[in-house]
């Protein structure tokens, strides 16, 4: 089975290192890549592949929304997301938003041609750590990085993007970044929410 595949993420070394995996399999049209929202769909005005491979945070827009709109406006392109993150509110966010598949960035070469080839024959792909993660009804805490705990902290305290920028010596782009993916690993629709599940669970 032929499909075309263009990539969104904003890590050069990511789209370089998938588009080496591809780019020399039979059956594979690499049709280039985007490195955030606003380009991808941009470039779907153009053309549309069969496949993209999403990555969930975007410089600007989570890959949940943009997920939703590609899927709204082409309803023709399949979405695979493709993520670091293995939290469960994430996955389910962005299988209930349109995806048709989820896929870690860990995952080898044989298992990204499985995804690309399930997906493309209109069936749905979860790697198996996805597929377990969603299988654990269990409660667990999120996973957050070291930077993402030094926002969390800031926004709890009352500070606003800029202000959180200038603490920790970011841009604000990258600070609304790390609010986004805070808001979708512990599955809040607002701050309020979040802070809220941060006390609750004790991580402040």
């Amino acid at each position: 089975m032929k499909a075309s595949v263009f990539i969104v993420d904003d890590h050069y070394m990511v789209i370089e290192g998938i588009r080496s995996l591809l780019q020399n399999e039979a059956g594979i049209d690499w049709m280039g890549h985007a490195t955030n929202a606003a380009s991808c769909l941009s470039f779907l005005k153009q053309q549309q592949p069969d496949i993209i491979l999403m990555d969930v945070n975007l410089p600007d827009a989570s890959g949940i929304d943009l997920c939703k709109e590609v899927r709204k406006q082409y309803p023709s392109v399949f979405v695979l997301g493709l993520s670091t993150f293995n939290q469960q509110a994430i996955i389910r966010n962005m299988t209930d938003n349109g995806a048709s598949g989820y896929v870690l960035k860990n995952a080898t070469r044989e298992e990204l041609l499985e995804a690309i080839r399930t997906v493309a024959s209109g069936k749905t792909y979860l790697s198996p750590e996805a597929a377990f993660t969603l299988k654990d009804t269990g409660s667990s805490t999120p996973v957050i990085t070291r930077r993402e705990k030094e926002v969390l902290q800031l926004i709890a305290a009352g500070l606003t993007n800029t202000e959180i920028s200038e603490r920790l010596f970011i841009s604000v782009p990258t600070v609304n970044t790390h609010r986004k993916s805070l808001l979708e690993k512990f599955d809040a629709k607002n701050t309020a929410i979040l802070i809220a599940k941060v006390i609750r669970q004790g991580m402040i």
